[in-house]
């Protein structure tokens, strides 16, 4: 499929999807955000595809945020019925996939451009570029997810500080708040983005997409409850083709061959 501000491509398992609005440092609006959620809801049935992976076009933003300019055009709209309309599809649409989505984070990312980027699976940045919760400096507050990723990520009290500043995140302390999972020179970025997806590609994508479903409400249950998923995940996983293959390839001592079902 051809889409208008997406450059997507499936090779090898993988499936690139390019936030490509350059002009506006690939700034969100509703074209990109529903096709976003088109792309993001197809692989997720793909059998063919194992991991994906979401970056920006050129080198400055990965995701520079809503496109004031855009939204100011539709003046009167209540925003959280754009939110609803655009950016809740996209959010839970990464969340709810059963397959890891990784983001390369090639450039800034700022307000909900963050948000996109921490509701990812993981994150490798370029050491240069930095994120931001921009939102308070327009009069806003932080939203498509920004309140309940970023809080869980680095409790509290530090959330509440980035919010209400809005103040830039480089990426040394990005990591050192586990926002970001490596932090890499500009030009090892590529290398390192493509050993995760190396590894991803050819893992027990079943079991992982059992994690990430639980992973995805465990801040709200009891411990009793969350175990009860994981014995319910376990059972669909213990019937798994990957299962089957991951203990013969042991017992064999041999690398498995995974195939996500």
């Amino acid at each position: 499929m051809n889409y208008e501000n997406l450059l997507v491509e499936t090779k090898e398992g993988v499936c690139t999807i390019i936030l490509n609005r350059p002009p506006v440092f690939n700034a969100l609006n509703g074209g990109i955000l529903k096709e976003l959620a088109t792309v993001v809801n197809l692989a997720k049935v793909d059998k063919d595809i194992r991991v994906l992976l979401l970056t920006g076009s050129g080198d400055k933003a990965f995701c520079s945020g809503a496109d004031l300019k855009e939204g100011a055009m539709k003046a009167g709209k209540p925003l959280g019925e754009t939110l609803k309309e655009n950016y809740e599809p996209a959010i839970f649409a990464i969340r709810n996939c059963p397959k890891p989505v990784i983001c390369k984070l090639n450039g800034v990312a700022a307000g909900a451009g963050m948000s996109l980027a921490i509701a990812c699976d993981l994150i490798i940045a370029d050491e240069n570029t930095y994120m931001s919760e921009l939102f308070v400096g327009i009069g806003l507050m932080p939203d498509a997810g920004s309140m309940f990723f970023l809080p869980r990520i680095v409790g509290m009290q530090r959330a509440f500080e980035l919010f209400s500043t809005g103040r830039k995140i480089f990426m040394k302390e990005a990591l050192e708040l586990g926002l970001v999972s490596k932090a890499v020179p500009t030009e090892a970025l590529d290398n390192e983005v493509n050993k995760l997806l190396a590894y991803y590609k050819n893992a027990p994508t079943f079991a992982i997409g059992q994690m990430k479903k639980v992973l995805n409400v465990s801040y709200g249950l009891k411990l009793s409850e969350v175990m009860d998923l994981e014995a319910h995940g376990q059972t669909k996983c213990g019937v798994s083709a990957d299962f089957a293959e991951g203990v013969t390839s042991f017992l064999g001592k041999r690398k498995p061959n995974f195939k996500g079902e």
